[in-house]
């Protein structure tokens, strides 16, 4: 009988040609939309003057401004065109709204010789337009310069006045403490902002919308949504549901169906550890540990967002709000990187069935990584306190949310990367099959080793353009972890489901390359949902749009007939002695999917995103996404190394405690996401009503002082899960009795 073209495509060898295909297509249009990039993001202009001739401000101000907003680390305070933390303003739209006002009380004088306030609502009319035409008409941002109205020019310097006492003196009503940076660089930080508002308001050349799309939302000069974005999310919804239920289709009529001669493999039978395996020990306590700092400090930053003129228990002059915001972010990606370092490793002699010929090479890279970890939170604590101003590029924090290490500690950790990979390929090329599996293993470990570096460009010296700069800082953010991680996730969740017995390796074969299609299909061009507010063209709000969110769901897919599997070999008296790691896999799968997929999909739409962007509906998206894709993730591998270690050496285990910390830490996640989802719906709807600058006012939030104090339940819960699998692992690995014979 004659195969369908939906039969090829979804056979083993139809999925590989497909991946290889899509990948490539993928790669090659972002290839090509980042070759024109310079085209489109808004230029920094020579300088800025008055109509008058006055001299305000010029590219090297507006650069040297973007260092020290970076040196600083002022976007894990506020943000900038929306990007960072949410304790205090979005400086580029304070700018813009603090000018508006200035200029509506300017011509409300210069018009009918009174204040804004005093005007009738028809007059104030006839004021809005006035100020629109400064704004969109008299305004353009142009490479060559930019030339302000005189009205303008005075508003900047009122603006640079506000800036400069706000930076210098600090801001106690949202945890900014100030006594760190100088007059002189806030003035140069002013430029930076200023170009920043110029970008949010100032119309694209041959357009009417803003270089930022429009955003943020601003009555004060009639700035809101257009059309378009709203077509584009209808669109999203659409294709987004339709595909789910082909996905559904396909996975259950093409992907778990057995051959009739297919059988589970017997699950791993482990005697011995390899000594490369043995070293990979002392990485537990460690992941666990800096695991456990990150549930504190987050517990810590919830007091602050809740009461910021108050202590914790330390004073904010010693552990400021932006200093433990940029230490929390990074010791996420720090424990969750070094679990994953600890699975490939502990993967690769089973796959070669062999040891490294240098087994003490573990050892280096665990010191080489404590090196980098103990450096860098030095350095992001030091450097933003002003204690590295001669030095703060290469040691201390380079103020990039998500991506603050400063570049000496960039560089350890991409050679630690490196030297991974190359440990891993060192003996997995020399199995004695190297299956598909085994491939997409070592193919995603070389891309997690070196897509780092596009965050990293250029290497000795900032990225001057805000923009550019974003462009590649959401390369590593979303591309190294929501595309590389996501493969390698894929390859080794498929090994670990059939060493386990869970899935056939056909089975397990057939769901890893679908998945994989659909990881290179979103997750590559899905980057582009980062791109939508911070001056890219507006054709990336289609592209973001469509390309997102339908990567965990194979995954799940796979989890759940694994799931079967398992029920089916308890139901028959078999013994099951991983259940510890595949409750971590499995909940990882479906925290992925209600992280990235559910609240991803909220937020990742164009008309949802225009007004919940920079509020707190951001949070259970990237704090359950994190958590559930890679952090399960990685606290699955650390619990399989001490599970394979208490099998070699025939020590007692039980399920009981990790079972605790697991619902402990999961039920905590999941109750999170309901107080910051009620406060982000607040705030978005302020953001529709009245505009995103009262959006960002302590007085926004402040009525929602319960559901703040609400989030100490669900921080309390992590933190109590967090000790508990410290506890347990330590208590696993270290000190676990020999069974008795």
């Amino acid at each position: 009988m004659k195969k369908s073209l939906l039969d090829r495509f979804m056979s083993r060898k139809g999925l590989y040609t497909g991946f290889w295909i899509i990948a490539l297509i993928m790669v090659s249009m972002l290839i090509y939309y980042t070759a024109n990039l310079q085209k489109e993001v808004p230029p920094i202009p020579a300088e800025v003057k008055t109509q008058s001739g006055e001299l305000l401000y010029t590219y090297d101000d507006v650069v040297s401004g973007k260092g020290y907003f970076q040196q600083f680390d002022l976007m894990d305070w506020g943000t900038m065109l929306g990007m960072g933390a949410y304790m205090g303003p979005d400086f580029s739209t304070e700018f813009m709204h603090y000018r508006a006002e200035y200029l509506y009380d300017f011509y409300a004088n210069e018009i009918y010789g009174k204040p804004n306030k005093q005007l009738t609502d028809v007059e104030r009319g006839a004021v809005k337009e006035r100020v629109k035409q400064d704004f969109k008409k008299q305004t353009s941002l142009l490479e060559a310069g930019v030339v302000y109205t005189d009205a303008s020019g005075m508003a900047y310097k009122r603006n640079v006045e506000h800036l400069t006492d706000l930076l210098v003196n600090g801001d106690s009503e949202r945890a900014f403490r100030g006594g760190i940076i100088r007059v002189d660089e806030a003035e140069k930080i002013a430029a930076f902002v200023d170009w920043s508002q110029l970008v949010a308001s100032s119309y694209r050349p041959g357009t009417e919308r803003t270089w930022s799309n429009n955003w943020p939302p601003e009555p004060l000069i009639d700035q809101d949504l257009t059309f378009n974005s709203h077509k584009i999310s209808l669109w999203e919804f659409l294709i987004l549901w339709t595909l789910t239920i082909v996905v559904i289709f396909l996975a259950y009529e093409y992907l778990f169906k057995k051959d009739a001669d297919e059988k589970l493999e017997e699950p791993l039978k482990i005697t011995m550890l390899f000594r490369s395996q043995k070293k990979l020990l002392k990485y537990i306590p460690i992941v666990a540990g800096l695991f456990v700092v990150q549930l504190f400090l987050g517990g810590y930053l919830a007091h602050l967002y809740t009461e910021p003129t108050k202590d914790f228990l330390l004073s904010q002059s010693l552990l400021p709000f932006n200093v433990l915001r940029s230490m929390h972010t990074q010791l996420a990606i720090l424990w969750v990187a070094v679990g994953w370092l600890v699975g490939g490793l502990l993967i690769a002699p089973w796959v070669a069935n062999r040891d490294h010929k240098y087994p003490w090479l573990v050892d280096v890279l665990w010191l080489a990584l404590l090196v980098v970890a103990v450096g860098s939170m030095i350095g992001l604590y030091m450097g933003a306190t002003g204690q590295m101003r001669e030095t703060w590029f290469w040691l201390g924090n380079e103020g990039r949310e998500l991506i603050n290490l400063g570049r000496v500690w960039d560089i350890g950790l991409v050679i630690g990367l490196v030297f991974w990979f190359l440990l891993i390929i060192s003996l997995i090329r020399k199995a004695a099959t190297n299956n598909p599996i085994v491939s997409t293993i070592i193919w995603s470990s070389f891309a997690i080793a070196t897509l780092y570096i596009a965050g990293m460009m250029p290497v000795h010296k900032i990225m001057p353009n805000f923009t550019v700069d974003d462009y590649y800082r959401w390369w590593v953010i979303h591309l190294w972890v929501e595309l590389t991680f996501e493969l390698f996730a894929a390859g080794v969740i498929a090994f670990f489901t059939v060493s386990l017995g869970l899935i056939t390796h056909k089975t397990a074969v057939r769901v890893m390359f679908f998945e994989l299609f659909l990881i290179s299909l979103s997750g590559t061009l899905g980057v582009g949902h980062h791109y939508w507010w911070q001056g890219l063209d507006e054709y990336w709000i289609a592209i973001g749009g469509i390309f997102s969110a339908l990567e965990p769901l194979p995954l799940a897919l796979m989890i759940v007939e694994a799931w079967k599997n398992k029920r089916e070999r308890t139901h028959s008296g078999e013994d099951f002695n991983f259940s510890t790691p595949f409750m971590w896999i499995a909940g990882s799968a479906v925290l992925n999917w209600i992280g990235a997929g559910f609240f991803g999909m909220v937020i990742n739409t164009p008309t949802i995103s225009y007004y919940s962007h920079g509020t707190y509906l951001i949070m259970p998206h990237g704090h359950v996404a994190l958590l559930g894709a890679f952090g399960y993730i990685s606290i699955a591998f650390i619990y399989m190394a001490s599970r394979a270690n208490a099998l070699a050496g025939q020590l007692e285990w039980s399920d009981k405690l990790s079972k605790i910390g697991f619902w402990l830490l999961t039920s905590g996640a999941l109750l999170f996401t309901i107080p910051t989802y009620i406060i982000g719906i607040h705030q978005t709807e302020m953001a529709m009503e009245m505009g995103y600058f009262y959006t960002r006012t302590r007085e926004a939030v402040e009525s929602m002082q319960g559901w703040m104090w609400a989030r100490t339940v669900p921080d309390a819960l992590m933190i109590i899960g967090g000790l508990v699998i410290l506890y347990d692992l330590v208590q696993k690995t270290y000190f676990a009795k020999r069974k008795l014979s």
